[in-house]
């Protein structure tokens, strides 16, 4: 349980306070402490020198007074030195350690032998000594007459507890700036956190949480230092690259679909083709046999009118299945297409002279339009004049008496192709999805085969192109048979 926090990670707050806030205040700790040594001895040398400077001053009056034997003199130099205020004590000896003058409320416990050892060396020392159970600093400085004779020595003390003191108030205020120094830098490193890292990077964790919900259009603001706006521009781009992903999929998964449709599709429309080839096939000899007994049979002049007349119906009745005969040869047909350069405009022309009797009879005006001279497709020129007729047809039938049909080529870049519109009442919305199913039709029974758009369309697809359906600009229905390449 204790090791919990550590398993789920630091915040990144912890961890700069951990690892650089923390190593920072250990050597600011040490570095602080080595100074403040270094300083307590600067501190401590200054006291001492204190001390050195008042033994110089009055040095010189105590030698004139003893060289002279002026006691007087003496006692005054002493009662002046106690009165600075950083003295406790001063003491005067003669060249044999023999205390003949003093000045202070503690004496240092010093034998008479260390005195007289120290004047007649006649040098300066200092140090810590024991006067009735307290710590005293003592300055030691020998006295010497005018030719130079070692005359006497001179002691100054200080007490130890204000070099103590002084240095006690000299590591509090040490640990004290420490200590606000320590402070300031961990405020000052939270409050770089906070501006720096800490609200950019929760604008960054606020935006995966709102992506993470469902959010998928949002985008990370690019803002703060520049590791911060690159990390928000590669989350963006992520993001980008996701989404362009999951659009390339789902268009993929679309045409899959599509595919796998036209692929049924397709093999819908290969085994009805068998099944129409083989209908037709077995069909044709019989209705041949039929219409040409009932054509002998009309050649015969004592026949009577209303049997003439019954043997006619059945002549047209045999050559409307005829007519259906061939459609479901052309819809069964597998045979390799014959492609050969062939202007537009002689295919259009072909295919509408095919139906200008049938226009005529239902006084529909068939039109022609289109660039002149027209540019060359690779076709098979009899299966696409069969499409236009067709489509022509279809719209021959779909319009009134006394209607137009247009028939138009077309050239567009690589692009081209034949339209065939008409201003009948259009093809609804809800039926172009299964008008172009074998043997659907939207004409009265009798009127139509429902095979003549699907032999369209089939003859489309094996050129490599499409024939689509929608509203023609004089109001009725507009059949695009569009090829892909030019020639």
């Amino acid at each position: 349980m204790l090791f919990w926090p550590l398993k789920r990670g630091l915040s990144l707050r912890i961890s700069l306070l951990l690892y650089l806030v923390f190593p920072l205040i250990v050597v600011l700790a040490v570095t602080g402490y080595y100074s403040l040594l270094r300083l307590e001895q600067q501190v401590e040398k200054r006291m001492q020198e204190d001390i050195e400077l008042i033994a110089r001053a009055i040095r010189g009056p105590l030698e004139h007074s003893l060289e002279h034997g002026r006691e007087g003199g003496l006692a005054q130099t002493l009662a002046s030195a106690f009165r600075i205020g950083r003295v406790y004590g001063v003491y005067v000896y003669d060249a044999h350690g023999r205390k003949i003058a003093s000045s202070g409320p503690r004496e240092p416990e010093v034998h008479s032998l260390e005195l007289a050892e120290l004047a007649a060396k006649g040098d300066r020392v200092g140090g810590y000594q024991d006067a009735r159970g307290a710590q005293i600093y003592s300055y030691f400085v020998p006295l010497s007459d005018s030719v130079g004779r070692n005359t006497g020595l001179l002691q100054l003390t200080r007490e130890g507890r204000d070099f103590q003191q002084d240095l006690l108030q000299v590591r509090h205020q040490g640990i004290l700036l420490l200590s606000l120094l320590s402070v300031l830098l961990v405020g000052m490193v939270l409050f770089g956190h906070h501006q720096v890292i800490g609200r950019n990077l929760g604008s960054l964790v606020k935006s995966m949480a709102r992506i993470e919900k469902g959010d998928r259009s949002h985008r990370a603001a690019e803002r703060g230092p520049r590791e911060m706006r690159h990390l928000a521009l590669g989350m963006n781009a992520m993001l980008d690259s996701i989404a362009r992903s999951e659009k390339e999929l789902e268009q993929r998964r679309h045409r899959q679909i599509e595919l796998e449709q036209q692929l049924q599709q397709s093999r819908k429309m290969a085994a009805i083709g068998q099944l129409a080839a083989g209908v037709a096939h077995e069909l044709g000899t019989p209705l041949s046999v039929v219409s040409g007994k009932a054509q002998r049979m009309l050649r015969n002049p004592e026949l009577p009118n209303s049997v003439a007349e019954v043997f006619g119906q059945i002549r047209d009745a045999v050559q409307r299945m005829e007519h259906i005969v061939r459609q479901l040869l052309d819809f069964g047909r597998g045979n390799p297409l014959r492609l050969n350069s062939t202007p537009l405009e002689s295919v259009a022309e072909s295919a509408a002279a095919m139906v200008q009797e049938e226009a005529h009879a239902k006084r529909v005006s068939l039109s022609l339009n289109g660039p002149r001279p027209s540019p060359n497709a690779s076709v098979d020129r009899v299966r696409m004049e069969q499409a236009l007729i067709n489509l022509l047809r279809n719209a021959i039938q779909a319009t009134h008496h006394g209607g137009r049909v247009c028939l138009s080529w077309f050239a567009e870049e690589d692009r081209l192709g034949f339209a065939v519109a008409d201003d009948g009442p259009g093809v609804p919305e809800e039926l172009r999805d299964r008008l172009f199913e074998p043997f659907f039709t939207t004409k009265a029974v009798g009127e139509g085969t429902g095979l003549g758009l699907s032999v369209a369309q089939a003859a489309a697809r094996d050129h490599g192109g499409t024939l689509n359906v929608g509203r023609a600009e004089i109001g009725g229905a507009l059949f695009t048979l569009t090829l892909e390449s030019r020639d």
